[in-house]
């Protein structure tokens, strides 16, 4: 690249040509991002096993005090044939409260749970069933919630203090919340500390991504995503053997809790953004971490370069905000869609796992499988991203949305076939979800990408909080469900045609490189 070239543009994609877009530097950046994926997966999975409802009986349905002990009571009977623990809340109970500050059921001689599957859960602990089962549910949505809070909040909080510092707090938040919730006294605890939890795992989601996609070059960009989206699937299915071995809930919180402590070597070892520094007017800091960045790819930048970029004129520093997502016509247009997007992806791909989950199989073999198909799901995604963000988006919510709208046109006595259906909607919604990272991150420019995604991820969140309500609409028509999850996606593949294609073009720096089509116009960036 000539001297002349470089002074005429400079953008930081320019800089990543020069110093290797995907060298030692980066990788050992992929390591320290990756890492925290798999207690991230085993935060957010957790609840099925910490929050599993065994079958359970009324002490005082029994016909006498002498009544056996669980352990030696046939639970099976309970269950409906949906393998629901139903029955058991229609025996006469008499009632009472504990006084604790614990909800408890209103059994006056207690619940009996079978111990077969779990030692203990939440559930069983502060008897969450029947009258109270609702109370099991409000937990997982303030959890939910909490995710929510932390896309807003981090997102936003990401783009003034840094990529770093962000992942950092809410590494060190997670670690001692998880820890405490492996302690809490009573069960309002419990779900205030998970709520914190919640908060911090979309502070590290986002930002992790963020920083990784901000130093890799434009060819090798969509790596940050799916690389980290196998850790999330690698941690997804070694919690079902972590679970298999740890059957007491308190136990289990603090296994996958206790590790996150060893995260307090990133206060060493994690390095800024310098795209953010550079968007930020913070050059020197900027050009510190390049130099490094460069001597670790063994392509050091000459003295006489340096000087020349580092005295290239900036723009007058703007500070900006959310309202700029949507302040400018273009960028408007594609941040509403993004936003739909990211909605669609979670709201469909939490509805199809709570609807195929119920195999009636092994609560523990479930989970790896489940995490076991999603793995292909994301490997295809790497043949064809490079190619074209755009068409790979378009295609995998077509075929997720398609798959999943066929189911309703299947007999009821057909099962296998409708399940094989769902299996390729939930692969194409997989695909589909694994893209928009990457897609969403090259759409937002830099000074205000943090606060896309966070407003992104919270759109996300509404679509997990809302998904487990979807299935109340079975009371209106069996096919409800199924049908909004073939239409969201199919609706967000024909809106995917009104985004830029960004494969293999540089990140867009400024809005007004959005507003001039600068994204759709430039090359690769590599001369």
């Amino acid at each position: 690249m000539s001297s002349v070239y470089l002074q005429e543009r400079m953008n930081f994609d320019d800089i990543l040509c020069l110093i290797g877009g995907f060298g030692k530097f980066q990788k050992t950046l992929f390591v320290w991002i990756c890492l925290p994926q798999i207690f991230l997966a085993f935060h957010m999975l957790v609840s099925v096993f910490t929050g599993a409802v065994p079958p359970h009986l009324c002490r005082s349905s029994w016909p006498s005090a002498g009544a056996p002990a669980s352990s030696n009571f046939n639970f099976s009977h309970l269950a409906d044939p949906d393998g629901r623990p139903e029955l058991s809340c229609t025996a006469p109970l008499n009632h009472s409260s504990a006084g604790d500050g614990s909800p408890t059921g209103n059994c006056q001689r207690g619940w009996e749970y079978s111990t077969e599957t779990f030692q203990s859960t939440t559930v069983t602990e502060w008897n969450l069933v029947c009258d109270s089962a609702s109370l099991n549910n409000m937990a997982s949505s303030i959890y939910m919630f909490g995710l929510l809070v932390g896309a807003v909040v981090f997102g936003s909080l990401a783009d003034k203090y840094g990529r770093r510092n962000i992942i950092l707090v809410n590494l060190a938040s997670q670690a001692v919340f998880g820890v405490g919730s492996a302690f809490a006294p009573n069960f309002y605890v419990y779900i205030a500390l998970r709520f914190v939890v919640g908060t911090s795992i979309s502070g590290v989601i986002m930002n992790a991504f963020v920083l990784g996609t901000e130093w890799t070059g434009s060819k090798e960009r969509m790596l940050a995503g799916i690389i980290t989206d196998y850790f999330f699937g690698f941690g997804y299915i070694l919690l079902a053997g972590v679970a298999y071995l740890i059957r007491d809930w308190r136990k289990l919180q603090l296994a996958i809790s206790a590790p996150g402590f060893l995260f307090v070597f990133y206060i060493w070892l994690l390095p800024k953004s310098a795209r953010w520094l550079m968007a930020n007017d913070r050059k020197e800091e900027a050009w510190e971490l390049i130099r490094k960045a460069a001597q670790m790819n063994g392509r050091p930048l000459s003295k006489d370069l340096q000087m020349r970029k580092v005295e290239e004129k900036t723009e007058v520093k703007k500070k900006h905000s959310v309202i700029d997502l949507v302040r400018t016509p273009k960028m408007r247009k594609q941040s509403l869609i993004v936003f739909y997007l990211w909605f669609a992806n979670v709201f469909v791909y939490y509805g199809l796992s709570l609807n195929i989950s119920d195999f009636g199989m092994n609560i523990y073999l479930t989970q790896m499988i489940f995490g076991l198909v999603e793995m292909p799901a994301r490997t295809i995604t790497l043949f064809t991203l490079n190619r074209s963000r755009k068409f790979s988006q378009l295609a995998f919510l077509a075929v997720g949305g398609t798959a999943c709208l066929l189911t309703i046109f299947i007999p009821s006595e057909l099962s296998v076939v409708k399940t094989v259906l769902a299996m390729i909607g939930k692969f194409g919604i997989t695909a589909s979800l694994s893209i928009i990272y990457v897609y969403s991150a090259e759409v937002f420019p830099t000074v205000i990408r943090q606060n896309g995604i966070g407003m992104s991820s919270m759109c996300a969140r509404t679509g997990g909080v809302l998904a487990p309500m979807m299935y109340l609409l079975k009371g209106i028509s069996p096919q409800v469900p199924m049908v909004l999850c073939g239409l969201c996606p199919l609706l967000g593949s024909a809106l995917t045609l009104l985004l830029p294609e960004t494969a293999n073009k540089p990140l867009p720096d400024t809005i007004e490189d959005v507003e001039g089509s600068n994204i759709s116009e430039e090359g690769d960036g590599c001369l």
